[in-house]
């Protein structure tokens, strides 16, 4: 081992910046640039949490898709990288013998530090589902906004934990919409496949899927969409398709059959523990601390950042609150995460420098949900996958793109299910409230009326085709759209306005941003694939011009 000391860096706060890296590091840099196996001369991980009044070379601030990747590569290069996350582990075993909730018997693990469940679906043929629960510091945050509902994952792995595992790469032409400034051929060609590869992404073998009982409700939406001249498509997914074969067959516990997915799922996904995660472990070079929040970055009077941490207990409460040094700074919280610290940070004065760029471009993907009441021979199944496998798409001519979703209860519905993403034009921005201490978001829930019509245009023309209704029971009493809420929260510190155009955010070298907080609010489908591709993108640039 050597320790490499980089020159000054003038008044950023990160002179004398010191990277502990091995002796392969320079080559490993250029193996990543490459994307060729960088060399393995890892150092011996570190033991326990992270200790008050360290000082590490690289912290990133989250365990989620940019997070992992960041993590991941930085410790190919040779680099030794610690991790902080909120939430937890997720790698125990609860009473029951399973890591984490069913969709319908929501505990103590479901909810991040709530009293009393707030799940998407807040009603069920005209009766309220929502239940009490021990407070505990649980897998789904549902965080409330004056206007929206945000829904995220909080754990080691982030919103790979809670999602349905759709993993779904943008049209091209659309490409330019979403991130005008980064070379759309670069991320067609290198950082999409690199991405989807890493990610385990594949898609399910149709020929099953025409007889398997679990996508009944799958194939009734395809029939619908059809019947109505829309387009159905299948889009590829990170779940285990053989073990999901088995799952039918009774030969493995069922975990998509058994209707998990927004409070984890126990077996057959591929989350970021199973593929990204899984890597880190083994590079020997990445801690991850868990129960630990970020509450402030600010530089160090030495060069570097201090970073206060909080050690939270799994009811909320602050049992310590830690200072430790970072020579590099990665912000990879989520959109909400990041763009919350971020605005709080400025405005405060631990960051003043950053641009007035940060806490704007938000936006909610579009997402509206719904249900439609089919006819007694359009039955759905009772057994449903949990894991959607193919979508509607009227995006060129309605501005929406409608995954067919499942309705997991357990027993006959005879109704679809769907949570659409629109191409609305609304962004909302964070402010720092000082009144109360908190970061507001300006989002307004009339806004949402713009995706619900861009839904329409596949909706209504459906239920006319089919002589069929929208469903009044699922989100409230006589509440047709899911207009509350989002599954895919983007944007607050947009690519090349809060930060360069690699995610360097301005007036702090050495500070970065690499998570859904870059893409400005609309990614046109489902977006991990895309935040992780960018971060790929982002950190082979870091590596090769900042190490």
């Amino acid at each position: 081992m050597r320790e490499t000391v980089l020159p000054d860096s003038g008044a950023s706060g990160v002179s004398r910046r010191r990277f502990v890296v091995g002796a392969g590091a320079a080559v490993g840099a250029a193996a990543i640039a490459g994307h060729v196996a960088a060399p393995r001369a890892y150092a011996a991980p570190a033991a326990g949490p992270i200790a008050n009044g360290a000082r590490v070379p690289v912290l990133v601030v989250g365990t989620g898709y940019g997070g992992s990747v960041t993590a991941l590569r930085l410790a190919q290069a040779g680099v030794d990288v610690h991790m902080i996350e909120m939430g937890m582990a997720w790698d125990t075993p609860g009473s029951d013998g399973k890591i984490f909730a069913n969709t319908t018997t929501p505990d103590h693990r479901s909810f991040w530090l709530r009293t009393r469940t707030k799940q998407p679906l807040s009603n069920f043929l005209g009766f309220p589902i929502d239940k009490n629960i021990p407070k505990y510091t649980g897998i789904l945050d549902a965080e409330e906004f004056a206007g929206i509902m945000v829904y995220q994952g909080r754990g080691v792995g982030g919103g790979s934990l809670v999602n349905g595992g759709m993993a779904v790469t943008p049209k091209r032409e659309n490409f330019a919409g979403i991130l005008p400034s980064v070379n759309a051929d670069e991320m067609y060609s290198t950082y999409y496949p690199r991405a989807n590869a890493g990610l385990g992404v594949t898609s399910v073998d149709q020929r099953w899927w025409e007889n398997a009982p679990c996508y009944q409700y799958a194939r009734v939406g395809r029939k619908h969409a059809q019947r109505s001249g829309f387009p159905f498509v299948f889009v590829p997914n990170v779940y285990d398709w053989d073990y999901m074969k088995a799952e039918e067959a009774g030969t493995v516990p069922k975990s998509a059959l058994a209707g998990e997915v927004i409070y984890g799922n126990n077996a057959g996904k591929k989350s970021l523990q199973k593929t990204y995660i899984a890597q880190i472990k083994s590079t020997g070079r990445v801690t991850i601390t868990t129960l630990h929040k970020v509450t402030s970055v600010a530089p160090a009077a030495g060069g570097g950042y201090t970073v206060l941490i909080d050690e939270i207990n799994t009811t909320g409460d602050t049992v310590a609150t830690k200072s430790v040094t970072a020579d590099r700074v990665f912000f990879a919280a989520g959109s909400v995460g990041t763009s919350k610290l971020l605005v709080k940070l400025k405005a405060t004065g631990a960051l003043p420098n950053l641009n007035n760029e940060v806490g704007k471009g938000w936006g909610d993907n579009g997402n509206v949900m719904c249900g439609r009441a089919n006819h007694m021979w359009d039955a759905t199944g009772k057994l449903q996958s949990s894991m959607p496998t193919a979508g509607i798409d009227n995006w060129a001519a309605g501005g929406a793109f409608a995954e067919v979703a499942p309705l997991p209860t357990g027993i006959e519905t005879y109704a679809s299910f769907y949570l659409s993403i629109t191409n609305t034009p609304h962004r909302a921005e964070f402010s720092w409230n000082a009144a109360t201490g908190k970061v507001d978001l300006s989002w307004q829930t009339a806004w949402k009326q713009t995706s619900i019509n861009m839904a329409k245009t596949i909706f209504d023309k459906i239920n006319q085709k089919e002589g069929t209704i929208y469903r009044t029971d699922l989100f409230g009493t006589y509440k047709i759209w899911g207009d509350h809420l989002t599954y895919h929260p983007l944007g607050g510190a947009v690519l090349n306005k809060a930060t360069d155009n690699y995610g360097r955010l301005h007036g702090y070298p050495g500070l970065y941003v690499m998570d859904g907080s870059l893409i400005p609010g609309n990614v046109t489908v489902n977006p991990f694939v895309t935040i992780t591709a960018l971060a790929e993108r982002n950190i082979e640039n870091i590596i090769a011009n900042d190490l």
